[in-house]
């Protein structure tokens, strides 16, 4: 009789195994075994939370490829408000102690932290936005991700310019010629890039524009963006934009009347009267692009650069109450023109000059190894090559027509 129950016993668990093996253990996110679902558990690091536009562009792509590629919510996390020290790195630790195999994390001063554990945790895949160092670092698995953005702010720029003719036909400007103002986090190439292909989209329909620019020193601070923003105003600047994470320009135009073009997502709901377009970087393609590769076995890029055709740079929908009529139509036809390759963004043979003189050499500091020393010749063909010898920008001239206000931040 004692066998029997022995063997019974013994049935019973050879039996249940399985479904107990099934069930991945019944835990919630931070329980769940990586491979539950194709191989994978993914982790995301923000350096703020919903409240940030930026954070918030991550973190809903990252639910929406979580959504498209299968993978339930016991399967993904998400770390926000994570400072950009050494806070990071423990972060990434926790990710991996609780599973994730895959971890991204989107601001650029996570990098050394993020590399940091890539070195710890060889057998994970660490992906890092904006950062630079991945193809001088040549670690298999510590990979950079940026975007062509610089196509999607020249494309808002032309709204930009479309506007500003409209208000100068109506006699409406402030000053005797157009002027824009642009509220910038820090003076990075990321911010410099962006706000130059934003003017120089801008000059391509309204060839007498210039452009003032302002920095907060802070990549989040409401109250310094909208005093940014406000300053810009009271200067005589016709329309206001920004490469900063909240609500302040934004808020700021919709009190004083200005046009606006935000950026990472429309505040058409916050700003309806003056708010016209927003150039935004969809991380979708790249999010499901590394799990699909894990997934595979395959190889992920040191450097991964997304286009309009990979569907990874994008402008949120055009407010027609606001914006000049006949933009809609003009943005298909220079997005057609930038596809085709007949329009770069950075057109050093007719669009910039530096102090006076034609751009046609300039050395850019690629490879990013803290001396900022130019290596690499970026000129070529009439036009400055951004984003193609590593993914993040290393444009950082400052070209006629742009004045800096300040470049002193505390």
């Amino acid at each position: 009789m004692k066998k029997r129950l022995i063997a019974l016993l013994v049935c019973l668990v050879m039996v249940m195994m399985p479904m107990l093996a099934a069930c991945g253990g019944g835990g919630g996110g931070e329980e769940a075994p990586a491979g539950d679902e194709g191989g994978v558990k993914v982790g995301l690091i923000t350096l703020h939370d919903e409240n940030s536009t930026y954070d918030l562009n991550f973190i809903n792509a990252f639910k929406d490829s979580m959504a498209n590629l299968g993978i339930s919510e016991e399967n993904y996390m998400i770390k926000t408000n994570i400072p950009e020290g050494q806070e990071c790195y423990d972060t990434a630790a926790d990710l991996v102690d609780a599973g994730c195999n895959i971890i991204f994390a989107d601001s650029f001063g996570h990098e050394a932290y993020m590399i940091q554990a890539a070195k710890e945790f060889p057998d994970v895949q660490f992906c890092h936005a904006t950062g630079t160092k991945a193809h001088t670092e040549g670690l298999a698995n510590y990979h950079n991700a940026f975007a062509a953005i610089y196509e999607g702010r020249y494309l808002a720029g032309v709204a930009a310019g479309m506007k500003l003719n409209e208000i100068k036909e109506a006699g409406k400007l402030k000053g005797d010629t157009p002027k824009m103002g642009y509220v910038g986090a820090f003076t990075y190439a990321e911010v410099v890039s962006g706000y130059t292909s934003f003017y120089l989209g801008a000059k391509s329909v309204c060839p007498d524009v210039t452009m003032d620019v302002t920095f907060t020193g802070s990549w989040y601070d409401e109250t310094a963006e909208k005093e940014g923003a406000n300053k810009l105003i009271q200067g005589g600047c016709d329309l206001i934009s920004q490469h900063a994470d909240s609500m302040g320009a934004p808020t700021a135009c919709e009190e004083a009347g200005i046009p606006d073009v935000s950026y990472n997502g429309s505040t058409k709901s916050a700003a309806p009267n003056t708010y016209i377009i927003s150039s935004r970087i969809n991380w979708s393609p790249y999010y499901e692009f590394v799990v699909n590769a894990v997934k595979n076995g395959e190889e992920i890029p040191a450097d991964w650069t997304g286009t309009i055709d990979t569907g990874s740079v994008e402008l949120t929908e055009l407010n027609d109450a606001v914006a000049a009529e006949g933009t809609a139509e003009k943005l298909e036809e220079v997005k057609a023109g930038l596809a085709d390759g007949s329009i770069h963004v950075f057109d050093t043979a007719n669009a910039i000059t530096v102090e006076g003189k034609p751009l046609d050499s300039y050395k850019a500091d690629v490879d990013d190894m803290g001396d900022y020393a130019p290596d690499t010749e970026v000129v070529a063909d009439g036009y400055f090559h951004e984003s193609e010898y590593r993914s993040a920008p290393y444009f950082d001239l400052n070209i006629d027509g742009i004045n800096l206000l300040d470049t002193n931040f505390g």
